[in-house]
């Protein structure tokens, strides 16, 4: 089984973050219910693993917080747009939470990520590169794209990949310490 560690956004962004797909020519949009901002992408995995990763992800103690939706932006390729993302703020706790969730998939066995940790959450993929209209689309939509919003759990998602695209599976899901109280 394929496994990510994400957080899963309120419905109130994911509304938001939804209003603003449409308008770009070649984009594939993620899915509403699919909107989340990966933590750390782990693989495939078997049963066994599974348990290990579980167990490691349980013991994680940490407090919750906020965090914000902070605009949109594109990955690129050879010089080809290849994503269009919400940009994610990175307030210390997030940076913290992340290193947490990383050091606990290494003591399930695993090795460390590849790629430098980038906030994101993202709402399109294409094929061979955006259209043109890409940054008209960013230049008229960047300032709607903003949104506070807390973070109390984090979820260890299955990935089942089709040809419609990925649906996600929630397996697990830890709480924050709620601080408030």
């Amino acid at each position: 089984m394929r496994l990510f560690v994400a957080i899963a956004l309120p419905v109130d962004i994911r509304q938001m973050l939804c209003a603003l797909q449409g308008g770009v020519q070649g984009a594939r949009w993620v899915d509403g219910d699919n909107l989340h901002l990966t933590l750390r992408f782990i693989g495939e995995a078997d049963g066994v693993q599974l348990r290990d990763l579980d167990a490691e992800l349980s013991a994680i103690e940490f407090p919750a917080f906020e965090t914000a939706v902070c605009g949109l932006g594109t990955f690129e390729r050879r010089q080809r747009v290849h994503m269009l993302w919400a940009d994610i703020e990175m307030p210390p706790a997030l940076t913290a939470l992340r290193e947490r969730v990383e050091a606990a998939i290494m003591r399930a066995g695993y090795g460390p990520e590849g790629r430098k940790f980038k906030a994101h959450v993202t709402l399109a993929r294409f094929r061979r590169g955006a259209g043109t209209d890409i940054g008209d689309y960013l230049e008229a939509t960047n300032i709607f794209a903003r949104g506070d919003f807390p973070v109390r759990s984090f979820s260890l998602y299955r990935s089942h990949l089709n040809r419609d695209g990925a649906k996600y599976e929630t397996l697990f899901t830890y709480g924050l310490r709620d601080v408030s109280a």
